[in-house]
């Protein structure tokens, strides 16, 4: 039977999402190979929003992790067992309010957040000061200078300005300076060498910025590198901590690309046919409201539909033509793997976890809030 059939189909309600228990856990048990150790990864958790998997990550030796919100900072930090997190958006606006709560209510936790931004570094310096006598004796918030090493999303040069920064933290008695973040998710080559001579050039700057801050402070600092498709490459290196995210799930898109790679899609969304509207078309209950819808199609691959195109895409509905449509009634149930999970993980508030091809349970996507209860 294809690995992503459910015994259990029948009872299982359209557009679901389904979790693959013994491919997640491969997958976790490849993040750890590639690492070699679990001491140095960092994993993000934006690609799951499940506090289920971090006790499963927790479990394999995995202590740090990585959150893109205030609210799956929350999730993870009740997690027995978590050490170290770090908030890879830097906290503006309320945010900082926030994150000062985080810190006062899981003291037990090292806390660190990103910055490119003097202002930001300023607020965050003033606020720990006020906040001193609530937190834990000589608490300070942990900061790593978020470096832009060709994506040109967030982050700062890491060349003189970035020293200057460094320079601003270090002045400063409520912050610690911890290291370097140096996201590269702009390497999405499928092409493995030309992959890891960008992922090399992308990393001399951050090398040489290390060396000289290191050389200036006298002691060691903290680097955190990789998404996804450098995680293997990146892993080679001495002394940096990795953050892949979607190597948890993997998804259609990433399998695709990067074959590379030692994981497997172990998500998919089952849908049914809801209409035959034309002859070799097929209308299916999984609209944007289901699916990530933010590129171009292919959002999803159908295993039994190899030749399947997509015709339209609305809230509810997408239209696919197959030559194999006759023999789908309405009812029919298909599988999809998502393009891209991570946003996709965030449009469902409940998972289905199979196991032996049988959906067991569900799991709440808790972090897809934008707040908990801080």
């Amino acid at each position: 039977m294809d690995w992503y059939r459910l015994t259990n189909e029948a009872e299982i309600s359209s557009p679901s999402l389904i979790l693959y228990s013994e491919r997640i856990e491969k997958n976790l048990l490849a993040m750890v190979a590639v690492a070699k150790d679990p001491v140095r990864l960092w994993p993000h958790v934006k690609t799951h929003k499940v506090a289920e998997l971090i006790a499963q990550q927790v479990a394999l030796g995995i202590c740090k992790f990585k959150c893109a919100t205030i609210a799956e900072a929350e999730m993870v930090s009740a997690v027995s067992g978590v050490t170290r997190l770090l908030l890879a958006v830097q906290p503006v606006g309320p945010q900082l309010q926030r994150l000062l709560q985080l810190c006062q209510r899981y003291p037990h936790i090292r806390f660190a957040t990103i910055v490119d931004d003097l202002s930001v570094v300023l607020d965050l310096a003033t606020l720990f000061r006020s906040a001193a006598q609530t937190l834990p004796s000589r608490h300070q918030i942990e900061v790593f200078l978020d470096l832009n090493v060709g994506q040109g999303r967030t982050g700062i040069q890491p060349d003189a300005t970035a020293v200057t920064l460094a320079l601003a933290i270090e002045e400063c008695p409520s912050l610690k300076f911890t290291g370097l973040h140096a996201y590269d998710g702009h390497l999405g080559l499928p092409d493995l060498a030309e992959r890891s001579i960008q992922c090399d050039l992308a990393f001399q700057s951050v090398d040489q910025l290390r060396h000289s801050l290191e050389t200036r402070f006298k002691r060691e600092l903290d680097v955190i590198v990789a998404g996804s498709p450098t995680f293997a490459l990146h892993a080679a290196r001495a002394r940096v901590y990795l953050s892949p995210g979607t190597t948890v799930f993997w998804d259609a898109g990433y399998a695709t690309k990067f074959p590379d790679l030692p994981f497997q899609p172990a998500a998919a969304l089952l849908c049914r046919v809801i209409s035959r509207p034309a002859q070799n078309h097929l209308c299916l209950d999984l609209g944007h409201k289901a699916v990530a819808s933010e590129m171009p199609q292919p959002r999803v691959l159908f295993p039994d539909l190899p030749d399947a195109t997509f015709l339209s895409h609305s809230e509810e509905h997408l239209l696919i033509a197959s030559s194999s449509a006759h023999r789908l009634p309405v009812g029919s149930v298909l599988y999809a793997i998502p393009w891209h999970v991570c946003p996709t993980v965030a449009l469902h508030s409940q998972l289905w976890i199979a196991r032996n091809q049988l959906a067991i349970n569900q799991w709440k996507v808790l972090a897809r809030a934008r707040c908990l209860t801080i």
